[in-house]
């Protein structure tokens, strides 16, 4: 009996632990509380308040998803700003409240400002915060680990505004933003995507998030952004300042023709959820382009669209944040099916860290959720498809395929245009059309239907002007020195003038708008300016622009954006040239020391060859030593006299070329007796006489027509002499020879006029001049025009050109370039060109000089098919001789003092080699040679004696013939 006492007293004594201990046991209770919050007097919490009281409510009555729990939501409203509202109200009470209910999960806040805080406190309770609205990319998992965004980032937005903006050819923007963390932060990531397409925010503006801003300080911004450039804004506001900002845009005539007005999607949230606004409400943004998170339509989409319809009697529309607030439910909802599934168990613990000695706060009521990190484990793997498309996060805890409406307001309300996913750029049917294909982000494939601008317009604005302020740019023209005919200013006043100015001011006038500029001279008037630092002035602000000869080289490019050339332009080499007289060794002139050494060889060779192949069987290619070398020579050599005889022989013939092969096959018949040595005389001999034809020409020409010769002959050459180098003054020459081209820069002379060229060419590096001038080619095409005794020498060895320098992404640059491909392509850049730089030039051609040598690589084609076929008689030559050693009868060694098999071998070949072929068969081919000789001897003599008769009846029939 004792014992069954001890034993209940021990069971009672567990379960009061365990219910001190334990709120919950079991692992499916009847309710499961989540909390919300957010503010209710929004558009976009009126709208989540609804959604999310309908999704619980779906949740609860489906019987497949937390079955035998009811899901029981807390909804708190908060402010939206102000620092001490916020931080004392939101946090320290409502979140208190949260935890003292035991809340698994919080929905919201839908501000990303409260947000920040909010997200600090569920890190330490282990609580999952869903938030459906807060939209700040700096709301990332590292800081935050049990945050979780169920809509889209503003990163996503901004990628989508810059990739508009890089449509429509805009490079400038100006952002009006609501100065909160939110605001900002948006702000800072749509510059960093612009920047990814070369674009910038020129000017942005935040606006105090409070309610104390007046329509007077809105003025004194939208003035400030009228005087400016740019023309495109992007506003990322609320809907009340948003509406403001409008409203005083409109009065101050800034929603017209020219302006480009974005607004993120506040604006499609509100004309969603309070449409039909009213008339004037309308009129003050017609134009405005407007983003709005995407959601493919679907049957429970439609479905629930027809339900809010009923809920809300119209009062109220749908936004795409309603959708989001409802999924949210939703995803909650099957996390936690899934967190019981896994054996979940909702318990809370107390953390000693949250206690408190006293005070109002009450910290030690905060509890821990136990198993918070399963359940936030279960949320990220979630993979349904709810109103808004698929839930299903990647790496980032990011929704996956981000997307957005492109809208244009319009009339009563807006027109879509199109579309943006992160998947596959701008397009005009549905983001969901291009998921089954590869991603293809080429301009090709980026589409948008029309669009009605501010001021009702179909045609793009420029996105930029010249500021209405009576701001003239400041352009800075170099005062030059020398080479006049490209600029200079027009003495006593402040005008300029030459084919530089003549160019930009057609371009200038071509422009669809005005452009106030001066010219604003740069340089002292006694030497040419150094060009790099008139651009560099750009940099600083104090030219907004530079005209003139200015070379587009690349340390320059890197700081201004340059026009399309208008003068195509590169450094070469000037030097003096004298007349090449014809000495005593002038017959050597025509081929390079290469070409002699490579024809003597082959003479030689091809000579070797023949000896070869007739030696065996030719009388005239046997002997003594000393005969055989003085035959090779002979022949060798006289294959050029006797081809250039045999081919004049025939000359007078019917055609030329057929007669001189007939001579060809003719010599090759008189020295040789192979078949293999003919072949390949015949090809030697057609060589010899190309070789011939073309020294007989060259040197006519050399002999006859005067010869132009430079010790230089290029950059390469003068680069590694030692001699001074002259360059202008001013120009980008001195650094390219020094830098680029590693030049000391006490060889490099700087002149200051063409008549400083022609003196120190003249004087030359001996006397105190230079060597060469290097200098840009419309200079030295000046120069030379009036200049005879000097050429260019070597290629142009860089390839640039001339034009007009303005600040980076300056939209005036682009205007001018295009401007400047219709001068060229209407004729008058020509006729320009024409006017200032056609001047009577010198009779001799002034081309680059060039050797009239012929090189070796003229002929190489011949050499090698000459040295081919004496290849291959060698090696038929060769063939037939092993033939014959192998088919001969073997003779018995003499004596054992004769070597082994391989030398004796060795010693047959070369005997065999050298031994004359058996007379018998020589004799049968003399016959037949003879006898075909014979017969066309007789055939010649019968014609002659029987043309000698029929003269002799003709003339004396009546003599009597001798008996």
């Amino acid at each position: 009996m004792n014992a069954i006492v001890l034993l209940s007293f021990f069971f009672a004594v567990c379960g009061l632990f365990s219910s001190i201990h334990s709120r919950n046991f079991t692992s499916r209770p009847a309710v499961v509380n989540i909390g919300a919050i957010f503010s209710f007097e929004t558009t976009i919490g009126r709208v989540a308040k609804i959604a999310i009281e309908e999704a619980v409510k779906d949740v609860n009555a489906n019987s497949s998803i937390l079955r035998g729990s009811k899901l029981v939501v807390s909804m708190h409203s908060s402010n939206c700003s102000g620092f001490t509202g916020m931080v004392e109200v939101v946090v320290f009470f409502t979140a208190l409240r949260f935890m003292e209910t035991d809340a698994v999960a919080i929905i919201g806040p839908q501000s990303s400002v409260v947000a920040h805080i909010i997200s600090q406190v569920v890190n330490e309770l282990r609580v999952p915060l869903l938030s459906f609205a807060a939209t700040d990319p700096t709301l990332d998992s590292l800081q935050f680990p049990f945050f979780v965004r169920t809509t889209r980032s503003d990163l996503y937005q901004m990628a989508a505004i810059a990739e508009i903006v890089d449509y429509y050819g805009w490079k400038q923007v100006i952002a009006i933003f609501i100065d909160d963390d939110n605001g900002r932060n948006g702000i800072l990531a749509l510059s960093d995507k612009l920047a990814e397409r070369r674009s910038k925010i020129s000017y942005k503006v935040g606006i105090p998030p409070d309610s104390g801003v007046t329509r007077g300080d809105i003025m004194d911004i939208l003035v400030k952004v009228a005087l400016m450039e740019p023309r495109v804004v992007v506003l990322h506001v609320n809907p009340k300042l948003g509406f403001s900002i409008f409203s005083v845009a409109k009065y101050l005539g800034m929603m017209s023709n020219g302006y480009v007005w974005i607004a993120t999607d506040w604006l499609s949230s509100y004309l969603d959820s309070s449409s039909p606004l009213p008339s004037e409400t309308m009129n003050i943004m017609q134009g405005v382009l407007a983003l709005r998170q995407y959601t493919p339509d679907s049957d429970r989409k439609r479905s629930f669209s027809s339900r809010w319809s009923n809920l809300t009697g119209g009062s109220l529309g749908l936004n795409s944040y309603g959708l989001y607030a409802y999924d949210s439910v939703w995803l909650v909802a099957h996390a936690i099916d899934a967190f019981f599934e896994q054996g979940g168990v909702i318990s809370f613990s107390n953390d000693s860290r949250l206690r408190s000695e006293g005070g109002d706060l009450h910290l030690d009521a905060m509890s821990i959720f136990d198993d918070g990190l399963l359940l936030l484990k279960n949320v990220l793997r979630s993979d349904l498809v709810g109103l808004t498309g698929p839930l299903k996060f990647d790496s980032d805890r990011s929704l996956i395929l981000p997307a957005y409406d492109v809208i244009n307001v319009i009339g009563t309300g807006y027109r879509q245009i199109g579309y943006w996913s992160n998947y596959s750029g701008l397009s005009t049917v549905p983001p969901e059309t291009f998921y089954m294909r590869p991603p293809n982000r080429s301009s090709a494939n980026q589409q948008l239907y029309s669009v009605i601008w501010p001021g009702e317009t179909v045609l793009k604005p420029r996105g930029w002007v010249f500021p209405n302020n009576g701001k003239q740019l400041r352009i800075g023209v170099p005062i030059r020195v020398s080479f006049k005919e490209f600029v200079t200013k027009v003495q006593g006043t402040d005008m300029f003038k030459g084919f530089c100015i003549d160019v930009f001011t057609a371009a200038v006038s071509l422009l669809p708008y005005a452009v106030p500029y001066q010219f604003i001279p740069f340089g002292n008037g006694k030497e040419n300016p150094s060009y790099t630092e008139l651009v560099n002035l750009i940099t600083t602000g104090f030219f907004d622009a530079v005209v003139g000869d200015i070379a587009i080289v690349t340390n320059r490019t890197k700081i201004v954006d340059y026009t399309q050339p208008f003068v195509a332009s590169g450094l070469v080499v000037v030097a003096p040239f004298r007349k090449l007289n014809s000495g005593a060794w002038a017959f050597l002139l025509p081929f390079s020391p290469l070409m002699w050494i490579v024809t003597a060889c082959f003479f030689i060779g091809v000579g070797t060859v023949v000896w070869i192949l007739e030696h065996r069987i030719n009388d005239e290619f046997r002997g003594p030593p000393k005969r055989q070398i003085i035959t090779i020579l002979w022949f060798s050599l006289s294959t050029l006299f006797f081809a250039h005889s045999k081919s004049e022989l025939y000359f007078c013939q019917d055609t030329l070329f057929s007669v001189k092969l007939i001579s060809l096959f003719c010599l090759a018949g008189e020295n040789t007796v192979s078949t293999l040595g003919r072949f390949v005389l015949i090809i030697w001999l057609f060589v010899v006489l190309i070789i011939n034809s073309s020294y007989t020409a060259s040197l006519t020409s050399i002999l006859t027509v005067q010869q132009l010769f430079s010790p230089i002959s290029g950059i390469d050459s003068l680069k590694e002499s030692d001699e001074p180098i002259g360059y202008q003054v001013g120009s980008f020459a001195e650094y390219y020879l020094s830098q680029e081209l590693g030049i000391s820069k006490s060889r490099l002379v700087p002149l200051g006029s063409p008549e400083a060229y022609a003196r120190a060419l003249e004087l030359g590096p001996k006397k105190g001049g230079v060597a060469a001038v290097v200098d840009e080619l419309p200079y030295v095409e000046l120069f030379l025009s009036t200049q005879c005794t000097f050429r260019i020498v070597g290629q142009e060895f860089t390839k640039s050109g001339w034009g007009f320098a303005f600040p980076r992404d300056s939209p005036l640059a682009i205007d001018m370039s295009t401007a400047i491909l219709a001068l060229s392509e209407n004729g008058d850049l020509q006729r320009i060109h024409d006017k200032w730089l056609m001047h009577s030039g010198c009779s001799s051609d002034s081309t680059e000089l060039e050797s009239d040598r012929l090189q070796l690589k003229s002929f190489s084609g011949l050499f090698l098919i000459c040295g081919l076929a004496c290849f291959l008689a060698l090696f038929i030559y060769f063939l037939q001789i092993i033939r014959q050693l192998y088919s001969a009868p073997t003779v018995e060694a003499a004596s054992p003092l004769q070597g082994s098999s391989r030398s004796g071998r060795l010693h047959r070949l070369l005997s065999l080699m050298d031994e004359k072929e058996d007379q018998s068969r020589q004799k049968n081919k003399r016959r037949k040679v003879e006898r075909s000789l014979s017969e066309n001897d007789g055939d010649a003599k019968s014609g002659s004696n029987t043309k000698r008769k029929g003269i002799e009846m003709t003339s004396g029939s009546n003599i009597n013939p001798i008996s």
